[in-house]
């Protein structure tokens, strides 16, 4: 038969759980602090530190499945503004992605050395024509400079 206990942790001979030790406390940007505590005091702040950090997860995950649900049915709603106080209670912004495509056609002129003899405007543009966006909201994913001729 299998023995199926789980071994016993040993405690290491130097532990001390009424080990008084100092440690930095710090509180963001602000100038830290020294503080004095026990060593159990210290590993259950750190417990409840990590129960704490786990539960988090789990709360920002349910957020981010009811910012989902929100989102997906905001326009069609026939109650919007309860779904907006939702939404500002649990700082969710109302946003979608959008994936979009444009077609942008662009002329001007160019400067042309003559003394540089032959001068291939069309690699030129693939070479310095690019796209920007002056909204932050906007982001160019692709540029592709295609058709380039000289008119």
């Amino acid at each position: 038969m299998e023995d199926t206990t789980t071994p016993a942790v040993t405690v290491p001979d130097t532990y001390n759980a009424n080990l008084l030790v100092t440690y930095k406390v710090i509180h963001g940007y602000s100038d830290a602090e020294y503080a004095t505590d026990k060593v159990a005091s210290i590993e259950w702040s750190l417990h409840n530190g990590r129960q704490a950090q786990k539960h988090n997860g789990v709360l920002n995950g349910k957020i981010d499945t009811v910012k989902d649900i929100i989102t997906e049915a905001y326009a069609d709603s026939d109650d919007q503004e309860t779904l907006r106080a939702i939404a500002e209670a649990l700082d969710i912004e109302l946003t979608r992605e959008v994936e979009w495509s444009a077609t942008i056609e662009v002329s001007g002129t160019i400067s042309v050395d003559l003394l540089e003899g032959d001068v291939d405007v069309e690699q030129e543009i693939y070479d310095n024509l690019y796209v920007d966006s002056q909204n932050g909201q906007i982001e160019i994913v692709d540029t592709e400079v295609t058709n380039v001729r000289e008119n």
